[in-house]
């Protein structure tokens, strides 16, 4: 298995050219690995939903600072002469409107993975999108979301006996692919730059805390130190240390794992990812901790024990919402006495989650089935509700995710050919850039954080 390496990869290039790989002018779509994508809709309903998308689409850009470019020089968005905007580039309106009016926002990614438009900064393009997300449909359409939204196949739902399915179609895409990006702690969760976080405020029985956002643009050179003080955050958080039994749900590829076990801590980690495993198993071996680690494929359901520290990092988003419960209840249970949870996750605000916790979106379709954002609000409730676990601290980091996934994507780019090499398409490509610049257009906006959370049992 090849091995990422500072010799394997150059840097990023400080300038980012990242779009600059996705531009081509008519991507080939081989239908044996994307049935469908390639057709647009077509029939009565579909031209109507298609003059009806458009028209909504071009009200709601009119007052954005976007210029949106049609082939026949209609130009859409803020007149802004003195302004340079991101341009968004429509290449076939009728596929794009049709998409769009067929499947709503997964008809707009896709119709970015079919060539129907592109973007020389795409981030910035999705960016102002997302500052704009719940005002862009009219309010009266909104009531009728339930309506016209897909809904989530039952097949994605996560039961114990879909959630192996559901995690392999991401995280076992290939070691390889993921090394293309990450940097050499092949860590997948966002980095902590340096910075104080400042206290911001007390609710209720919470502190509250804010990573200001980097004065300095972070460098690829950064990152492997920003991804390690994320995670020593989380042990420390944890009180992980000599003799700690530390329960990690969710493995990744094993950095956190080495790291805790450095501090001296006895640590089993679960994952569901037989890629994952056997990665991680071999870079824990390497670090010489093979005997302090055990690396379980498992589902969190079924793991046993009792633990003084559980870390899980950026996994409640694939638990699913009808599971917050059940992984919450879990974790009360394998906790010792005086025990602490250290928890990172993606947040979306609360009124959002409610409102599309029954939404099947593109990123469900194409990058994480069956996953579901929670609010803080959730986290805190569904605690309180259902466990002796309590939230004493968080600590909210989103523009240094937006800055994590900026050089994510570069780094992406810069390695396109080698994604190609390794066996993956064109549309494949050019889905990941749209992922990794649709996440981080939500962090830059505000539309979605990611926090660190600190919890512990009532009465410790």
């Amino acid at each position: 298995m090849r091995r990422n390496k500072d010799t394997d990869m150059d840097a990023s290039p400080a300038v980012s050219t990242a779009d600059l790989a996705f531009t081509v002018e008519d991507p080939r779509i081989d239908n044996r690995i994307w049935p469908g994508l390639a057709d647009v809709p077509t029939g009565l309903r579909a031209s109507l939903s298609a003059k009806i998308a458009d028209r909504l689409f071009r009200r709601a850009a009119a007052d954005l600072d976007v210029r949106i470019e049609y082939p026949d020089g209609t130009l859409v968005g803020a007149r802004r002469e003195q302004e340079i905007l991101p341009r968004m580039i429509i290449r076939n309106p009728d596929a794009f409107a049709r998409r769009v009016g067929t499947s709503g926002l997964i008809g707009f990614g896709e119709s970015y993975m079919a060539g129907d438009w592109t973007s020389p900064d795409l981030a910035a393009v999705l960016s102002v999108f997302a500052s704009r997300m719940a005002t862009l449909v009219p309010r009266p359409l909104q009531r009728l979301r339930a309506l016209y939204v897909a809904k989530h196949p039952a097949q994605e739902r996560n039961t114990e006996q879909n959630t192996r399915s559901n995690i392999s179609r991401h995280y076992d895409l290939s070691n390889e692919m993921f090394e293309t990006f990450l940097d050499e702690t092949l860590t997948y969760s966002s980095a902590l730059f340096a910075s104080t976080p400042t206290r911001v405020g007390q609710v209720r029985d919470v502190t509250v805390l804010r990573a200001p956002v980097p004065q300095i643009t972070p460098k690829w050179e950064d990152f492997a130190d920003a991804q390690r003080r994320k995670i020593d955050r989380l042990l420390d958080e944890a009180g992980v240390g000599a003799g700690t039994r530390l329960l990690e749900v969710g493995t990744g590829w094993g950095e956190l794992c080495i790291r805790a076990a450095e501090r001296g801590a006895v640590v089993r980690s679960v994952t569901l990812s037989s890629e994952q495993q056997s990665l991680a198993r071999l870079r824990v071996a390497e670090a010489g901790h093979s005997d302090t680690v055990q690396i379980d494929l498992l589902d969190y359901r079924n793991v046993d024990g009792e633990y003084d520290a559980i870390v899980s990092v950026e996994m409640i988003e694939a638990v699913g919402h009808q599971y917050w419960a059940t992984y919450f209840r879990v974790l009360d249970k394998l906790l010792a006495p005086g025990g602490r949870v250290a928890l990172q996750a993606i947040t979306m605000p609360h009124d959002r989650m409610l409102q599309t916790r029954n939404t099947y979106t593109w990123v469900h379709k194409y990058i994480f089935p069956g996953g579901f954002l929670p609010s803080t609000e959730a986290i805190e409730s569904v605690t309180a509700e259902h466990t002796a676990l309590r939230v004493r601290e968080r600590l909210s980091m989103g523009q240094h995710y937006a800055e994590t996934l900026r050089l994510w994507k570069d780094r992406f780019a810069a390695h396109s050919a080698q994604a190609e090499e390794l066996g993956f398409d064109e549309t494949f490509r050019r889905m990941w850039h749209f992922y990794l610049c649709y996440s981080e257009a939500g962090f830059r906006s505000g539309y979605i954080d990611v926090q660190q959370f600190v919890l512990d049992k009532t009465g410790a």
